[in-house]
């Protein structure tokens, strides 16, 4: 409707950019919230009179969850296993961090 009005092409063309500008943050924003989406939690197997802990991941992609050790709880924390996950994540998505 304003694109008919010739003063407006400016304010139009304009307009146009900020859409392009917001959608390309949107992907941006999309892609990080996806990564944000996981699921770090602790596993427990006893072998004899050991328990011995782990950290796990899970992760839906498309229609199948995906489950990857991450690693003894001894020798990590939680925000290590987080963030080793959050890049296990990245790499099997293609998303780059």
């Amino acid at each position: 409707m304003l694109s008919k009005i010739p003063e407006m092409h400016p304010a139009v063309r304009s307009r146009r950019e900020e859409i392009d500008r917001l959608k390309e943050q949107i992907d941006d924003l999309e892609s990080k919230a996806r990564l944000e989406d996981l699921d770090v939690w602790k596993m427990e197997k006893v072998k004899g009179a050991k328990v011995y802990t782990y950290w796990l991941v899970s992760w839906r992609e498309s229609d199948k969850v995906h489950n990857v050790h991450l690693g003894s709880c001894r020798k990590m924390s939680r925000p290590e296993a987080l963030k080793k996950a959050k890049k296990l994540k990245a790499e099997a998505l293609g998303i780059s961090i």
